[in-house]
């Protein structure tokens, strides 16, 4: 046990170090590109900390593992979920769940969780859609990236407008570090997430080696101990973030991130042998789904409702998802 936990440790160390740069110039870009930071968290910072997922399931289903696949993207969301609130019953903010743009994050939870809908369709149909299926693909994946498209539009202009009312009122971002540019920005960016792409899969490999020591089911371990590995650079961007008070970015990098885990069933239905849908145990990933679906849907209502002040201890939005979170897991691992 003493070589995994040691891989998984300093796999982890790098991803903190890596993952706290990654959301610096990952701002940085928003302000010099002026797309604005809900659209560089939702689909550039998404995508880098959603590398991990990418390399570990596509390994997972090349080897003949398309349930520890498929349990690593739905609980990755599910943990981004617990991530969201835990972050912020630690953060004090006023009358929104972390964002002063609260419509615009309700806007991109509503994306993530029609995506992740569209998953828990193809969970339970299984085998129904595998006859339609255009190049090995089912009809279901394309129905996804269609509308993952039309969502990261709609977030896209949404963003436009956003950025204009900010500019109309005078609302002053965090500045930017002295002395950076565009190309040095997106060249540390990508540096980071190299590292993160290198460091993600050794990580998921050694929480998968351990969680086999404990002799637990491929799902469970998918849905839990990997989803927990792989979701690590989106906990660690987050707090970098939430410290250099781009609170769109942290907050965009989650709903961004789960709706770019749904994504990534795209490449797993490419490279598996057969429909990704109807080998897997579609009941057990269905609770998973359902439990991401409900949490997310919860933050969208903690986005939208207007307090004049908050209560931490008492507040509903963020325990709830936390109980959701916590609800799914274990309803997880009594069907492993």
């Amino acid at each position: 046990m003493t070589g995994p936990l040691l891989q998984f440790f300093v796999c982890a160390a790098v991803i903190v170090v890596a993952g706290s740069f990654l959301s610096k110039f990952a701002d940085a870009i928003a302000e010099l590109t002026g797309l604005g930071r809900l659209v560089i968290g939702s689909v550039l910072l998404a995508g880098a900390t959603s590398l991990p997922e990418l390399t570990v399931d596509v390994s997972a289903v090349r080897q003949g593992n398309p349930d520890l696949a498929v349990g690593d993207l739905l609980g990755s969301s599910l943990i981004n979920m617990l991530i969201l609130a835990i972050l912020d019953l630690v953060t004090q903010s006023r009358g929104k769940m972390l964002s002063r743009q609260s419509a615009a994050h309700a806007l991109s939870g509503s994306v993530a969780a029609a995506l992740t809908a569209v998953v828990g369709i193809g969970l339970l149909t299984g085998e129904r859609f595998a006859a339609y299926a255009i190049l090995n693909i089912s009809p279901l994946i394309i129905v996804l990236v269609f509308a993952y498209v039309l969502g990261v539009r709609l977030v896209y202009l949404d963003q436009r407008i956003a950025i204009r009312t900010a500019a109309e009122t005078g609302v002053e971002e965090p500045p930017l570090p002295a002395g950076m540019t565009l190309g040095k920005a997106g060249l540390g960016f990508a540096a980071c997430a190299l590292v993160i792409l290198v460091a993600g899969p050794y990580l998921a490999s050694a929480a998968d080696d351990l969680a086999v020591q404990f002799k637990l089911g491929k799902s469970f371990v998918g849905t839990t101990l990997v989803a927990l590995s792989t979701s690590l650079p989106e906990l660690v961007s987050m707090i970098a973030a939430l410290r250099i008070g781009a609170t769109d970015l942290a907050i965009g990098n989650v709903f961004g991130s789960n709706a770019f885990n749904m994504i990534l069933f795209a490449p797993l239905d490419l490279v598996h042998t057969g429909s990704l849908f109807a080998d897997i145990d579609g009941s057990q990933h269905a609770i998973t789904c359902i439990a991401a679906i409900l949490a997310m849907l919860v933050a969208v209502m903690g986005q939208l409702y207007q307090v004049e002040s908050r209560t931490r201890l008492i507040d509903p939005d963020a325990w709830l998802v936390i109980a959701i979170v916590v609800g799914g897991l274990a309803l997880s691992y009594q069907a492993h």
